[in-house]
């Protein structure tokens, strides 16, 4: 989809430099991403120590337990 942004130049140079990535269009994707990543964990962050998962990580991982 082709868009028309006005965006600042200086934030976008300095995304660029900082991630290593050549293109605005990637540049503006990776942002995207990024944001909804963190959303996304957010979101989850509201059940930490709310969900009580009976597993035994020994036996996940094939460990022995002694």
């Amino acid at each position: 989809m082709r868009t028309t942004l006005d965006l600042p130049e200086h934030l976008l140079d300095e995304a660029m430099k900082t991630t290593h990535i050549s293109t605005k269009t990637k540049v503006i994707i990776t942002a995207l991403e990024e944001l909804i990543r963190k959303s996304k964990i957010s979101g989850l962050k509201k059940f930490k120590g709310k969900v009580d998962l009976d597993i035994d990580m020994d036996i996940v991982r094939g460990r022995k337990c002694r």
